[in-house]
């Protein structure tokens, strides 16, 4: 149900976007995958990752590693949600480990680490931090 005064660059920027929502709902699946080890499922990417827990969870199956950092399980505040974020956001940049944005709404991940061009966690890229 497109406008047909719109511009073809317009409806793919549109929030509605058929595109958008194949995407959003890959990654969603995708993560899903990976959370039912530890019993977590995300429905919504924006509200079921806003406090950071399915987040900091879906980092550690990923990585097989914890955070090393407390952060708060029952994030009651806007600021505790915040925090936990921050961890999962901390945890990124020690792993050295770059979020990647393709496009408006895909979302990818380059995983660093030692061995330049190995396939790693389910097929993503991985390549040396730097290169």
């Amino acid at each position: 149900p497109w406008p047909e005064e719109l511009p073809a660059t317009e409806k793919d920027l549109a929030e509605d976007a058929p595109w958008k929502k194949i995407q959003q709902n890959t990654f969603t699946r995708w993560c899903n995958e990976h959370l039912k080890c530890v019993h977590k499922r995300i429905g919504d990417l924006q509200r079921d990752l806003s406090d950071g827990l399915r987040l900091i969870a879906l980092l550690e199956v990923l990585s097989q590693k914890k955070m090393g950092r407390k952060y708060h399980p029952r994030p009651n505040f806007r600021q505790m949600k915040l925090e936990n974020v921050s961890v999962a956001l901390e945890f990124l940049e020690r792993e050295h480990i770059k979020l990647v944005s393709i496009g408006e709404c895909a979302m990818g991940m380059r995983w660093g680490c030692k061995a330049d061009g190995r396939e790693g966690l389910d097929g993503v890229r991985v390549s040396v931090k730097g290169r």
